[in-house]
């Protein structure tokens, strides 16, 4: 089993920034993938961004170039840098791992962007 715990979300105006942490009750290298994903209202689920074990990354076209994952194995994190945000990421954010057999999920952590 994996804990995952997020944190860092909150109300910004449009432009702004926020980062988001994710932090693992275990080690991440452990994992196939992790990443974040987010869910708007009336909306489902989608992808954001993920990274592979093996440092490969992939983002949803409609934040490239503007937001940045990242990690640190030794500290059991994985950030989302998220810049020049718009009222559209407005969005509960999920943090998930993948192994072999199960995914797992973090509590979310929502964001507002609005003015």
């Amino acid at each position: 089993q994996v804990q995952l715990v997020e944190s860092g979300g909150g109300l910004v105006q449009p432009g702004g920034s926020l980062r988001l942490s994710c932090v693992a009750s275990r080690s991440i290298f452990m994992l196939n993938a992790m990443g974040w994903y987010r869910q708007a209202p009336g909306l489902q689920r989608e992808l954001v961004a993920a990274m592979t074990r093996g440092g490969s990354i992939n983002y949803a076209d409609s934040v490239k170039g503007r937001f940045t994952i990242s990690r640190d194995i030794a500290k059991n994190t994985v950030w989302l840098q998220m810049d020049n945000l718009k009222p559209e990421d407005t969005a509960v954010y999920y943090c998930n791992g993948q192994s072999s057999a199960t995914n797992y999920w973090g509590q979310g952590t929502r964001v507002i962007v609005s003015s």
